[in-house]
């Protein structure tokens, strides 16, 4: 064996390795079982906070729930008032009672300052405390978790999962998995990229194994606590109707139902109270004076849309190409370019379809690279097309030896592409006319899968609950949900040309 064998098998002994004594550490600080508690309805000296029973609850792996029954709490407690004005609890409203909130928690605070942002001085619908933006939804919940969790371990009901020595043992000596396989890479006289990406992988790869256990694991006292709310869960599943409580009842539940929500017993009220990013299609907006519910429309397949002059001319011109390419491949071909199949034809460039199948990959790949979105993933499409077999049976349902000029097939899509092509066209002129100007407030930014795409920008302007969403250039400044913006737009492709914030 080698010198450079025996340093790839030594690299990967040592990922075996590692990965032993992972699974081992993994087996050693699981949580122990919780034994449930008889059925009780007591909460017993000094309870948790519906937010740390929700860690409880979720066997310290998440805080789930959390935020939806901390805000029932501090409305059982006074600090919130939750209404209800009909018989659909999704029209609740939250309000604020203007109690001094001295002796909430940090992550209670937070709760209340996002009711508080929402609500103001007239309330608002519950639907609208959820956020417009994955990212800042994101980073909201993170910080609740961990203002959780730190209150949860001042309680000796939580620790980590890896102390300080076995964790720092962990990281150190992934780092080294990776260094047999630099030596074989270097002894092998290869180049410096690849031993530097061999070397490196293997640790990346468990690193970030590593950081998907880290996390919370039960103290001893911890495990005794959640078998006591399992008993509260226990004699709250005893009433049939808890489960759908909406969010109001918590007048005539008090604490019970925050409790319930963070246990996952009262699953409509927690359904109704989300902290996360929202319904992106259904958002709540106060623009104009009222609270209501506006709809959202994201037009993905629609033909030009976001684009500017040049690109429409660019789409029109390849549609043109892919129209005339067509028909003219259409109208010069003969009808022997179909020759029957043979076994003197099999190998040959005359082997059946595959003539035919070259002019119109060939077109379809010409209006690609004509429109700018060619790449090797599109080379490597048309290769596959006019790979031998793929056309032979053609021939049974087209008659290509007894027809001349263009398949009905062919004129279809000659005409939608030259109905494409008129429609761009238009686009480009209407583009050139003066923009309109409109004001509004900011729903949501969505982004796109394509990072060259221009991003949603779904804006209410208070004259109905229905809007589309425009289209933000990739390049332009990113506007925040929630601002009030004045927006120069082209109806046409609803791009966005320019965006000013107006100040209040």
């Amino acid at each position: 064996m080698t010198f450079e064998a025996e340093m790839y098998w030594s690299g990967a002994g040592l990922i075996a390795l590692w990965l032993t004594l992972f699974g081992l550490a993994l087996a050693a600080t699981r949580n122990g079982a919780v034994v449930a508690g008889p059925a009780t309805q007591e909460f017993g000296q000094d309870p948790e906070s519906p937010a740390v029973v929700a860690l409880l609850a979720n066997r310290w792996r998440s805080v789930d729930r959390a935020a939806a029954a901390t805000l029932l709490d501090l409305a059982a407690r006074g600090h919130i008032e939750v209404r209800q004005p009909d018989d659909d609890p999704a029209r609740s409203t939250v309000h604020l009672t203007g109690k001094d909130p001295g002796d909430l928690t940090p992550y209670e605070r937070r709760v209340l300052h996002r009711v508080v942002e929402q609500a103001g001085a007239t309330g608002a619908p519950i639907g609208a405390i959820a956020f417009r933006a994955e990212e800042r939804a994101k980073s909201w919940n993170s910080e609740l978790r961990q203002e959780i969790v730190t209150e949860a371990r001042e309680r000796g009901l939580s620790r980590p999962r890896f102390g300080r020595l076995l964790g720092g043992a962990l990281s150190v000596t992934l780092l080294g998995t990776g260094v047999p396989f630099t030596v074989a890479v270097v002894a092998g006289g290869h180049g410096i990229r690849a031993a530097v990406f061999l070397g490196c992988l293997p640790a990346i790869v468990l690193a970030w194994l590593l950081k998907r256990a880290l996390g919370e694991r039960a103290t001893r006292q911890g495990l005794e606590r959640a078998g006591h709310w399992a008993g509260v869960e226990s004699w709250l599943n005893a009433h049939e109707e808890f489960a759908q409580l909406p969010p109001a009842a918590v007048t005539v539940w008090d604490r019970y139902l925050g409790y319930g929500a963070a246990l996952g017993v009262t699953s409509r009220a927690g359904r109704l109270l989300g902290f996360d990013a929202g319904d992106k299609r259904r958002v709540w907006s106060s623009y104009g004076g009222t609270w209501r519910p506006v709809r959202i429309r994201y037009p993905r397949v629609r033909p030009g849309f976001g684009a500017k002059t040049a690109d429409l001319i660019q789409l029109a011109c390849a549609a043109a190409v892919v129209a005339g390419g067509l028909y003219l491949f259409a109208t010069l071909r003969q009808p022997d370019w179909a020759v029957t199949h043979s076994p003197g034809t099999e190998h040959s460039l005359r082997r059946p379809g595959l003539i035919l199948s070259a002019g119109w990959v060939g077109v379809a790949l010409l209006g690609v690279l004509v429109a700018g979105r060619f790449n090797r993933w599109m080379l490597l499409v048309g290769f596959v097309a006019m790979m031998p077999g793929n056309f032979m049976g053609w021939r049974s349902v087209w008659p290509f030896d007894t027809m001349d000029g263009p398949l009905p097939l062919e004129m279809v899509v000659i005409a939608g592409f030259a109905a494409l092509t008129v429609y761009y066209v238009v686009l480009a002129v209407l583009e050139c006319r003066t923009a309109h100007t409109v004001t509004g407030e900011v729903l949501r930014m969505e982004p796109r899968r394509r990072k060259s795409a221009p991003r949603f920008l779904a804006l209410d302007t208070g004259d109905g609950d229905r809007t589309i969403a425009w289209a933000l250039p990739r390049g332009a400044p990113a506007v925040a949900p929630g601002s009030i913006v004045r927006l120069s737009v082209s109806p046409a492709t609803r791009v966005v040309r320019a965006a000013t914030p107006v100040v209040n």
